[in-house]
Parts: C-alpha cells; sequence; structure tokens
C-alpha cells in the first residue's frame, strides 16, 4: 500500500493508506493496535476496488495525537472526514476495533455508507465488555512497570493461561503488545479504547439499511464468534459468514476472509455499476 498524509480537522497527521485505482472505495479499518497491514493480508486484488486504510491516531505511521482523544468516536469522526474528501459514499469496513467504527458510522452517519462491513466484531454496542478485559489488562501492566516487568507479569496471569488454553492467536497478539512503541502509547490505546464501545444502541443498528457482511470465527475470546451471529441477526440486510479461525489455520483463514470479502464486494459494486 501506499501512504499519503491526511490532515484532521484538529491539526493532527495521519497516515492514509491506499492501494487500486478501482472507482469502487472500500475503507477497511484496522484493528486495535493494529496498522494497515492487518486489512490489506486479507484483502483480495479487485481491479474494480480502491482499498484505502486511515491509520487511526497512535496506529502505524500516524502521529498520536493527544491521548485523551483516543476513543471509538473519534476514530470514527477521523474516517467520516476522509469519506468528506472522497466525496461520496463508500463501502466501510472493519477488523475488530474497525468493525466498531464502522457499525458507529453506519448509525450515526448513514449518508456515507453504501455498504457495511462488519469483520471479527470485539463490541455489539455496549462499553467495556468483558472480553476486552484482556487487552484492558495488558493496558493497565504497561502503564504502571516497564515492558519487561509487565510482560513477565501478565505471561504469569490466569489471563495468559486462559487464552493459551482457548485462544492461543489472542495471546499471541497481546504479547506482541509489550513490543509495541511508544509504550505510553501502547498502554493509552489498550486501556481507553478496551473501556469504551461505538456508542450506540440495539434500536439504532437494527435501523441500519446498508447490505452488510459480517465475518466471525470460533476459537476467539476477543472476538466471540456470539457477538458476530448477535449483530448478523439485528441487521436485517445482513449475511452471515463463518470463516476457519486463525488458530486452527491461519492460510485458510486468509482464504475464507478472502473469498468472503471478494463474492461481497464484487456484489456490491456490480450492482452499483448497473445503476
Amino acid at each position: 500500500m501506499t501512504a499519503r498524509p491526511f490532515m484532521t480537522s484538529d491539526g493532527v497527521k495521519l497516515a492514509l493508506q491506499e492501494r487500486g485505482q478501482g472507482h469502487c472505495h472500500f475503507i477497511f479499518q484496522h484493528g486495535l493496535c493494529g496498522a494497515a497491514t492487518q486489512p490489506a493480508e486479507v484483502m483480495p486484488e479487485l481491479d474494480d476496488i480502491r482499498l484505502l486504510t486511515l491509520e487511526c491516531r497512535g496506529h502505524g505511521l500516524s502521529e498520536a495525537g493527544k491521548t485523551e482523544k483516543f476513543s471509538i468516536k473519534q476514530f470514527a469522526d477521523d474516517v467520516a472526514e476522509v469519506i468528506g474528501e472522497i466525496g461520496h459514499p463508500v463501502i466501510l469496513g472493519g477488523i475488530s476495533m474497525g468493525a466498531a467504527i464502522s457499525l458507529r458510522l453506519a448509525v450515526t452517519r448513514p449518508e456515507l455508507i453504501r455498504a457495511l462491513v462488519v469483520a471479527r466484531p470485539a463490541w455489539v454496542t455496549g462499553h467495556a465488555p468483558d472480553n476486552m478485559k484482556p487487552n484492558a489488562f495488558v493496558g493497565e501492566l504497561l502503564s504502571n512497570m516497564s515492558a519487561k516487568d509487565a510482560e513477565e507479569h501478565f505471561l504469569n496471569s490466569a489471563i495468559a493461561r486462559q487464552l493459551g488454553a482457548e485462544a492461543p492467536d489472542n495471546l499471541q497478539t497481546l504479547k506482541g503488545f509489550f513490543h509495541r512503541a511508544p509504550q505510553e502509547v501502547t498502554a493509552a490505546l489498550l486501556t481507553r479504547i478496551s473501556a469504551d464501545g461505538p456508542d450506540i444502541d440495539r434500536t439504532q443498528v437494527r435501523k441500519i439499511k446498508a447490505p452488510t457482511l459480517v465475518i466471525g470465527h470460533e476459537d476467539d475470546f476477543i472476538h466471540p464468534l456470539s457477538y458476530a451471529k448477535d449483530l448478523a441477526g439485528l441487521i436485517s440486510h445482513s449475511e452471515l459468514t463463518i470463516i476457519t479461525s486463525k488458530t486452527r489455520d491461519k492460510v485458510q483463514y486468509i482464504s475464507d476472509f478472502q473469498n468472503a470479502l471478494s463474492q461481497f464486494l464484487t456484489k456490491v459494486c456490480h450492482a452499483e455499476a448497473s445503476r
């Protein structure tokens, strides 16, 4: 992907990553403490698609700005500014935190959205769900001790043992946070976003009219398949695709994810072109 700077209305310089020259714009947002490489890994090469990922404040090549501004609402507002620059509605989606950002915009700014992709959701509507406690715990440790001591404390915890048994891919992700820099930004992201939510309610989600793809899989404590099923049940024009988990087969996970996106995006883009 090719990065270009995007300046927010409050003066924070973010990185807008782009790939492809298609007429169909797809903004595909990363997860907490991730970067544009995460959605790019599972995105198929499609001639009609122009893929964009705005690396959120404190992520990837983007500046952090004031850490007290870290929130799903702020990240969603930043994405809305990108769509405003594009000048027309886009296909919007995301993985984990990116899914929460996308879901919020589908509710609060429906005029910006042509279609919606909610992949591996870590929230439905509420704040600080139990599945985010491991992220919050890591953030708390990083806020109060050195990265080395924090990692040692975490690896000896009951949470780490539980994830090792139930969701080893989640454990590997969390272990990576202890080696992410700057430490204070990582700690702020993990504590603030884990306590946050999309700040919408179930009645609002039921009113989403955009065609929606929901993707989930098993073997994932932080992204429960039950959340994907719940959202697919709430959104009337949705389809649920259950893919292979990374824990079981990383290669098949990527292939399944790409196939699901390819079918949905092709259908949406062709429907728009035929109008």
